[in-house]
């Protein structure tokens, strides 16, 4: 929140991990709603909205690493558009793979068709069979589209005073196309924004192969269709209940090998190859270390802080290189992104946190 007059609402959906215990006598300044059950996205975002006094309102995921000049870049942006635009940003995950969800298209029953049969994998450029995902964009540029995801939505608060925050028949999943819907059908419009880029680590709600995600995220898209497509949306309809037959029977069989493979094979050992740490210090190296050594790893180096600024130091290896840990201070946010994004999802990478004294990344 450098250089922003901001407030921060956190929206807790019931964890079961420790969070209320470990936040209660944290971060005086955040705003904490701690919820009983599980409300869903959708409910918990409007919850924040309702009390939020913003004129820009950011709905964002708390699975995220966001740059230091985010924030200021994004609102710049929306000025040049007269506060008539909603805006997302380039995402990443955990190891610097550009996420294809920060840009799409509405769905139809051909593009559904195309994700069905995997074309939008064979052809993952072109305007016609990858148009869900927008692939004929270039994901360096900063276009105009449809849909944003939830994961980072920034919107003008005027626009959501017309619209509406988001629809709670949506449980989780197609509730930011809903609203993204809704934006342009207001006369407004929704922008990828590519100058700003944030890791999104997903993943946690429900596994991306696992039955419970398929059923859910289907579920989801034909609550959109018959809201917005009426009867123009019973062939989206066929193909979304196809699709959930289809994909659940992948997931069963998949899951029944793996657990075959992993029976057959026995625990599974760790990685080969190096970690490096780069830190701040010979402390808080020796304090990341320790945590990585009780998780298993070994063979780990130190690397000075200094010995990067946008890129990673010629000495390191890339190739003897399992994991990458980048230790936030004197290291911003923004130069870890760029960082991350030179290992081309090839290593793993983690965030430590001095703070916290703790390690985060996608696994």
């Amino acid at each position: 929140m450098k250089n922003i007059a901001g407030e921060i609402i956190v929206v807790d959906n019931n964890s079961s991990d420790g969070s209320f215990e470990f936040f209660q006598n944290r971060f005086s300044e955040v705003k904490f709603i701690w919820n009983k059950n599980n409300l869903g996205f959708a409910k918990a975002n409007n919850q924040a909205l309702k009390i939020a006094k913003g004129e820009y309102i950011l709905f964002l995921n708390p699975d995220t690493i966001i740059a230091e000049d985010c924030f200021e870049k994004c609102i710049s942006f929306i000025k040049t558009k007269n506060n008539n635009c909603a805006v997302g940003i380039k995402m990443i995950d955990g190891k610097g793979r550009f996420l294809k969800e920060s840009k799409r298209s509405f769905p139809s029953p051909f593009t559904a068709l195309y994700k069905l049969f995997g074309f939008s994998k064979l052809f993952p450029h072109s305007g016609i069979f990858s148009k869900y995902h927008l692939g004929s964009l270039d994901e360096n540029k900063n276009h105009e589209v449809e849909v944003l995801a939830g994961a980072f939505m920034m919107i003008p608060k005027k626009i959501l005073d017309i619209t509406g925050g988001f629809d709670e028949d949506f449980f989780m999943y197609a509730e930011d196309i809903d609203l993204s819907y809704r934006i342009q059908k207001a006369g407004f419009k929704n922008y990828y924004f590519a100058e700003s880029t944030m890791i999104h680590f997903k993943g946690e709600s429900t596994k991306k192969g696992s039955l419970n995600y398929v059923v859910i995220f289907y579920k989801a898209m034909s609550i959109f269709v018959k809201k917005h497509y009426g009867k123009r949306g019973r062939l989206f309809s066929f193909f979304v209940h196809a699709a959930i037959i289809i994909r659940a029977s992948v997931s069963a069989i998949s899951r029944l090998l793996k657990l075959r493979s992993k029976t057959s094979k026995g625990m599974t050992k760790v990685d080969k190859g190096c970690t490096i740490v780069f830190a701040n210090n010979q402390q808080e190296f020796d304090e990341a270390k320790k945590i990585l050594e009780e998780s298993g790893r070994k063979n780990i180096f130190y690397y000075g802080i200094e010995s990067c600024t946008n890129s990673l130091p010629g000495n390191v290896q890339l190739k003897r290189v399992k994991e990458i840990i980048f230790c936030e201070g004197k290291l911003s946010f923004k130069t870890i992104i760029e960082m991350i994004q030179l290992t081309d999802g090839k290593i793993n990478s983690q965030l430590y946190s001095n703070r916290s004294h703790g390690l985060i990344g996608s696994k």
